[in-house]
């Protein structure tokens, strides 16, 4: 009671944490990472994810990389899947309204090639072509 935690977690590191709480065996192949450790008031034991990735369909479709303080974000998608990056320094710049892409060109690169790998190509959810339903 009474801490306060920065640390960074997504939806998908609630299953591992929940498994982990409930002495459940962990699944193999998980993306997340059980955030018990900082639950426990014990942060220097706590794994961290060296970027998060997420993609989203509608309106135009987006995609998304957290990576330390930055954040890039790729807009319209379904029309320009190599479409530009904004980019945006969460650390002084919480809300994103500040687009500092112009003057970071490496980070946008690096931001750049890992929404390339992190995607997984799906015949329901396509980025600039028609989706098969």
């Amino acid at each position: 009671a009474g801490t306060v935690s920065d640390h960074i977690s997504a939806f998908w590191d609630v299953l591992p944490t929940l498994a982990e709480l409930a002495g459940a065996p962990v699944p193999d192949g998980l993306d997340g990472i059980s955030f018990v450790p900082t639950l426990l008031g014990h942060p220097e034991q706590q794994k961290q994810h060296e970027y998060l990735y997420w993609e989203f369909h509608e309106r135009g479709g987006k995609q998304a990389v957290r990576k330390g303080r930055w954040k890039g974000v790729r807009l319209n998608v379904r029309r320009d899947p190599d479409g530009p990056i904004e980019l945006y320094d969460l650390q002084t710049d919480p809300r994103e309204e500040h687009n500092v892409a112009a003057a970071h060109p490496q980070i946008v690169q690096e931001l750049k090639r890992i929404m390339r790998e992190a995607r997984t190509e799906s015949p329901v959810f396509r980025f600039g072509r028609k989706s098969k339903r």
